[in-house]
């Protein structure tokens, strides 16, 4: 029995880290962009608003890709909607390599928004219904890992190529991983609950016995999966007709557009501009400067996927917005200086890293954990690609509107806007978001199903 225990627990890492794959390419697409965005506006001469449309392009295209990811993921299955992914990923990456002007540029980005779409939502759902409850946290959470190094692996591609300004060959070589992406796709199981669902109950039942720890967990597991099924509607129908339900879905909502809104990804956009506004004028420094930010995010990433599991995420959430207040707080008072001393200076990354490590540990793995375990099986398809598409639009939103809040606000008072957000999600986490830590997704199902408040669903 030990041996199968240890059998089982290698295989569900394997898939795991082979699904998270998809967050790598999530995040080199997603960080390419703030090294490469320099070089593309000196040569195809573009202005700001332009600059905010081709970083904001691909987050349109993201939302429309989430937008058909639940059709796709539940008419397909988990495994093709991430094999299709994957082949978008790479005509997006090569189409931005080749854009002769920024309009080819920026539909090639589309293309690839579309790809990060349905990946961020097949992805956590996928990783959620293959996932052993007691770690199913930290497993999710490899996805946002993933992410993270794909967005790292990006700065220091960026940084090498800046000395060349190489910037097609940044947003290029994304490619060759999108391929082995493709390939190792191709070895994963199908979610044994979109199996279930399905009918399809002895394949279903195939992979859990591969995927637990014994046989009666597994077929335990099963029955509960098919008593979750029970429930006659689903998607839109159970909307229409479950206040329950209702409520799942707004909180998901509401989970990515706070997630959007912490300001996490002006920085991973703009990171060369905001080093600029502290002081640091040559391109090397702004750089340097962002490669650590994205160094500093894998490492908390890291202590995120081994503490998930064990405090909770509701506990982490607080923590995370919190420090995330207090610091880019603290970023704004240090901005409001008209000179920057080089004290000023390192202060300003010392608060900058601060929040980073601040977002990796709270909101950028949990947001995607909660909103795949609060939706019930016969909603999530549904639920997930409503809250999904709120991330994109969220995200597209906050891309778009960074570099306007500058010129008109100023650097101190866009801080100063993105801490009192932070502030504000303390109190939105503490009544409405539910401790999920070490409990069975159809459990949850249950309690919500019941009408138990959003923050005791969890109990």
């Amino acid at each position: 029995m030990v041996e199968k225990n240890q059998s089982t627990n290698l295989m569900v890492i394997f898939v795991g880290l082979l699904a998270a794959l998809a967050g790598l390419f999530f995040g080199l697409d997603t960080g390419v962009i703030s090294g490469a965005l320099p070089f593309i506006s000196k040569q195809f001469d573009i202005s700001a608003t332009q600059q905010e449309l081709v970083v904001s392009s691909m987050m349109f295209g993201a939302a429309a890709g989430a937008i058909i990811s639940g059709w796709l993921s539940s008419w397909g299955g988990r495994k093709r909607s991430l094999l299709l992914s994957s082949i978008l990923f790479i005509i997006g990456a090569l189409g931005s390599a080749f854009s002769p002007n920024a309009e080819v540029l920026i539909g090639s980005r589309v293309i690839l928004g579309l790809a990060i779409g349905i990946s961020s939502f097949t992805t956590p759902a996928y990783l959620s219904e293959i996932a052993p409850k007691k770690i199913r946290g930290g497993m999710i959470s490899m996805y946002q890992l993933m992410i993270t190094i794909g967005i790292l692996l990006a700065f220091i591609s960026d940084t090498g190529f800046s000395y060349d300004h190489a910037w097609r060959w940044m947003l290029g070589i994304t490619a060759i991983p999108a391929v082995l992406l493709f390939i190792g796709v191709t070895f994963l199981p199908e979610s044994p609950r979109w199996l279930a669902s399905k009918n399809r109950s002895d394949d279903a039942k195939t992979i859990l016995l591969k995927l637990r720890n014994s046989e009666t967990e597994a077929i335990q597991e099963l029955d509960d999966i098919f008593n979750s099924l029970k429930i006659k509607q689903s998607g839109f129908g159970l909307f229409k007709n479950n206040s329950n339900f209702r409520r799942s879905v707004f909180l998901g909502i509401s989970l990515q557009f706070m997630q959007q809104l912490t300001g996490i990804n002006v920085i991973m956009y703009y990171a060369p501009k905001i080093f600029s506004l502290a002081g640091f004028e040559t391109t090397t420094q702004q750089m340097y400067g962002t490669v650590l930010v994205g160094l500093v995010n894998v490492i908390a990433t890291f202590l995120a996927i081994s503490i998930i599991d064990r405090f909770g995420r509701k506990k982490l959430l607080v923590f995370g917005f919190s420090v995330m207040a207090i610091s880019i707080g603290l970023l704004a008072y240090l901005l409001s200086f008209d000179a920057h001393t080089l004290l000023i200076q390192y202060a300003s990354i010392a608060f900058l890293l601060i929040f980073i490590i601040g977002f990796a540990v709270s909101a950028g793995p949990i947001m995607w954990v909660l909103c795949s375990e609060i939706q019930p099986l016969k909603g999530r398809d549904f639920g997930i690609t409503c809250s999904t598409t709120s991330n994109w639009v969220a995200n597209m939103i906050v891309s778009a509107t960074f570099l306007t809040l500058l010129s008109t606000l100023g650097d101190t008072h866009t801080f100063w806007l993105y801490a009192a957000l932070n502030a504000a999600f303390i109190l939105v986490t503490l009544y409405f978001v539910p401790e999920t830590k070490n409990v069975s997704l159809e459990h949850i199902e249950e309690n919500l199903m019941k009408g138990n408040s959003l923050r005791n669903i969890g109990r």
